[in-house]
C-alpha cells in the first residue's frame, strides 16, 4: 500500500509541473478495457501449466506530451488484472492441486512513445516499457492471499494501436487494442522455469485538452 501512495504521489507531482508548464500540449484521457490474460513460460517441453487464458478487466487514465502534431510521449496508470490458468497449487504439507486460475491485480504504469499517423493524425501507435506493482495475488481453489509467492514488481514492453474521433470540439473518444509482454519473473521462487505475464486488451475511452 506504501508503494502505491507513493507511485500516486509521484504521479501527481509530475502532472501538476507539466499542466502548469505546457497546458496546451498536454492531453488528458481515461478508459476501461476488456483483458485476456496469460502467463508463458521458459520450457514449453517440460513445464504443463499456465497455458489458460483468463477474462479480466482494466482501468486506467493516461497523460500525453505532444512534441508535434505526429510524436508524443504518454504515460499512464492503469488498475490491470492479470494472471493465468491450469496452474497447480502447492500446499506446506506437499499435496498439490491441478487446475487452478491465479488471478494477479497490478497498478501498472507504462511510458511510451505515441505515434500519430494518418491523414487527419487520427490514428496512433504506442510503444514502450512498463512496471507493474503487484497490489493482489489470489487463487481460485480457496481464494486464499498468494502475494508471498510473486514479485512485487512485473516490468515488460507494452505495445498498441487505437484510433480517435471527435464526439464534440473538445472530447474525443478512442478505441484501442494493447498489448503487453513482461520479461521479469513473477515467481519468487520457481526453479528450473520462468515465469512471465502476458496480456492482450481492447479499450475504450476519452481524450480532453488540458487547458
Amino acid at each position: 500500500m506504501e508503494k502505491l501512495f507513493t507511485t500516486l504521489l509521484i504521479l501527481s507531482g509530475i502532472y501538476t509541473v507539466a499542466s502548469a508548464q505546457t497546458r496546451n500540449n498536454l492531453e488528458f484521457g481515461g478508459n476501461i478495457g476488456y483483458n485476456v490474460s496469460y502467463v508463458t513460460y521458459s520450457d514449453f517441453n517440460n513445464y504443463d501449466g499456465y497455458n489458460y487464458y483468463l477474462n479480466r478487466f482494466n482501468a486506467g487514465v493516461s497523460l500525453e506530451y505532444y512534441f508535434s502534431d505526429g510524436w508524443g510521449i504518454k504515460g499512464k496508470l492503469i488498475y490491470d488484472q492479470k494472471g493465468g490458468g491450469n496452474g497447480t497449487l502447492t500446499f506446506n504439507d506437499g499435496s498439490e492441486v491441478d487446475n487452478v486460475n491465479f488471478r494477479l491485480d497490478y497498478l501498472t504504469i507504462p511510458v511510451m512513445a505515441n505515434w500519430h499517423f494518418g491523414r487527419m493524425r487520427n490514428w496512433y501507435l504506442h510503444f514502450g516499457p512498463y512496471v507493474g506493482v503487484l497490489l493482489n495475488a489470489r487463487e481460485s481453489y480457496t481464494n486464499m492471499d498468494i502475494r508471498d509467492a510473486f514479485n512485487t514488481t512485473d516490468v515488460g514492453l507494452a505495445l498498441g494501436v487505437g484510433v480517435k474521433f471527435p464526439v464534440s470540439r473538445s472530447v474525443k473518444m478512442f478505441i484501442e487494442v494493447d498489448g503487453q509482454s513482461g520479461i521479469t519473473d513473477i515467481f519468487k521462487d520457481n526453479p528450473g522455469v520462468s515465469v512471465q505475464n502476458s496480456r492482450s486488451s481492447i479499450n475504450v475511452g476519452f481524450l480532453i485538452p488540458v487547458k
